[in-house]
């Protein structure tokens, strides 16, 4: 292939912890949509698309995901890595550079019929190499959580620790233990107090303390720390 045939796409792994049935964990879901011709027909893709000339690649990330799948309120987004085999698509070679997309835990974005949010847990048959990509995005996540405050990206305004425990349990794929990751995310100063308390349940007992995270951009919080919150 000569460099004027290639085509510079971006492809977005959009994630947020949704509530998927009743009576269950929230889970970590992604954002697919259903290709409605072939190549690869009826498959499952991550959203994205050609990179125009007049726009950068976090520009084109942005803009696909708001024009294409109507997702505008992205609370972090980072590039994740470049895909360039030969052969990763049918037709004229295509490179992707990919993505890393947050939504908040309390964010509804009105979806297009062929788009829907997927639990991790039981993905459909995704498009090209498109699962390896998903597959690079989670783990990118997973670690992030260890070192940064990256969970701002997923968590609501003000929360609950039984909230962010059930983000964070979401996002790593285990349990996690409460008490433990308030005094490891407290210790590192990601998240602080607000000072004001949950509405009651229905239980009554002790309104929940609401915290929120001190940061809303990324930031390294311990660069050599293992986040490890397990009971």
């Amino acid at each position: 292939m000569t460099h004027s045939s290639t085509i510079h796409e971006s492809l977005t792994a959009v994630f947020q912890v949704r509530d998927v049935s009743a009576g269950r964990r929230p889970e970590l879901a992604v954002l697919l949509w259903q290709r409605a011709l072939d190549p690869q027909q009826g498959t499952w893709s991550l959203p994205g698309g050609k990179l125009r000339a007049d726009e950068d690649l976090d520009t084109s990330a942005a803009r696909q995901l708001a024009e294409k799948v109507d997702v505008r309120e992205l609370s972090h987004l980072e590039q994740l890595s470049v895909f360039s085999a030969p052969d990763r698509v049918p037709g004229p070679r295509r490179i992707a550079s990919a993505y890393l997309g947050l939504v908040p835990m309390t964010a509804d974005p009105r979806l297009p019929d062929d788009t829907a949010w997927h639990p991790l847990s039981a993905l459909p048959v995704t498009s090209f190499d498109h699962g390896t990509v998903l597959e690079h995005a989670r783990n990118r996540l997973a670690a992030k959580l260890s070192y940064t405050n990256i969970a701002f990206g997923l968590a609501p305004e003000r929360f609950a620790m039984s909230t962010l425990r059930e983000i964070y349990c979401a996002a790593l794929g285990y349990d996690v233990d409460t008490t433990n990751l308030q005094r490891v995310l407290s210790r590192r100063t990601v998240i602080t107090p607000t000072g004001a308390t949950a509405a009651p349940g229905r239980s009554g007992g002790r309104p929940a303390a609401l915290y929120r995270f001190t940061d809303s951009e990324l930031r390294v919080t311990d660069e050599f720390a293992a986040l490890r919150p397990r009971s």
